[in-house]
């Protein structure tokens, strides 16, 4: 027999309320043949996160494509982040590639932190992550031309900064490009990623990478209604060519039950920037879109409220 707990009324209630939220097709996992993505692009932003957690004399010599040039690099020795700018002249375009982590399980210690509000963006953020992007925003604020695109990505946490960064800029009116990120945990809630839907936010993710998927709903966050929320389409990476589209509440419950595993050695190779090089390789020239199939029990997310 099935036991309602109030955490579970809660929580049916609140499903209820992100249905009006993001309906019409809240719960649509955007089937093939709509919404094909642009792969090479996409690993083009590829390459530039990688090369984030290159040294500064690596990352200036490398050729992303014949346009782009190295125009800055810094690193932030208080908070251990680092970060570069290349610019393309001839397209008027600036990206801003944000280095990650090299340390899963503090990643995943540090996307566990109670959201609070942020001066900028008037919405509620990652404390962690928002800190981050204020330190690279007031650095790199000087070398951001307002004429320009400006695009940002990054991996892991770097992700995470990179989002950040893109509301700042959407705030001061630069005209932002799209965001582009690998890995990335959350940053904000429903209120927050609502106010900024309209950013093009395509987040790159392992079926079984952890980090994506953390923190889990909490029925305490639900009663207060500030869980964390992702924003933006979420490109699954699948065997092969293929590849899953998600937003939305599909994107939320994507393999909940996965989340109350305990870490492993598989979640370290899963979260790893190489191999979403090497998935993302297997994409080009011909990438096949399919629709993604939860392993999704409702009652997972109260650690068995079901019995």
């Amino acid at each position: 027999m099935i036991m309602f707990t109030q955490s579970s009324n809660y929580f049916f209630s609140f499903l209820m309320s992100l249905v009006v939220v993001f309906a019409p097709g809240a719960f649509a996992t955007t089937h093939p043949g709509q919404d094909a993505i642009d792969f090479i692009a996409i690993q083009q932003y590829a390459e530039f996160s990688n090369a984030a957690y290159q040294a500064k004399a690596e990352i200036q010599q490398q050729r992303f494509s014949k346009n782009y040039s190295f125009t800055h690099y810094s690193k932030i020795p208080a908070i251990e982040i680092s970060y570069f700018l290349q610019t393309d002249n001839i397209a008027k375009t600036q990206i801003i590639a944000v280095r990650g982590t090299s340390n899963i399980e503090n990643a995943i210690v540090d996307v566990a932190l109670k959201l609070t509000p942020d001066k900028h963006t008037g919405i509620r953020l990652h404390n962690g992550f928002s800190r981050a992007a204020q330190a690279i925003y007031a650095e790199i604020k000087p070398q951001l031309k307002t004429d320009y695109m400006i695009s940002t990505t990054g991996h892991s946490l770097g992700g995470a900064v990179a989002l950040i960064l893109a509301m700042y800029l959407d705030v001061d009116n630069y005209q932002t490009g799209p965001v582009i990120t690998f890995g990335q945990p959350k940053v904000t809630n429903v209120a927050g990623a609502n106010k900024f839907q309209h950013l093009k936010v395509f987040r790159v993710v392992m079926p079984k990478d952890l980090v994506p998927l953390v923190p889990p709903l909490d029925p305490v966050d639900i009663n207060d209604i500030d869980i964390y929320w992702h924003l933006g389409k979420e490109i699954v990476l699948l065997e092969a060519n293929t590849y899953a589209l998600l937003e939305g509440v599909s994107s939320m419950m994507r393999a909940t039950r996965f989340t109350q595993q305990p870490l492993n050695e598989s979640n370290l190779k899963d979260h790893q920037m190489s191999l979403y090089m090497n998935m993302l390789d297997k994409k080009i020239p011909a990438a096949k879109r399919v629709s993604f199939k939860h392993d999704f029990n409702l009652f997972n997310l109260f650690g068995g409220a079901a019995k």
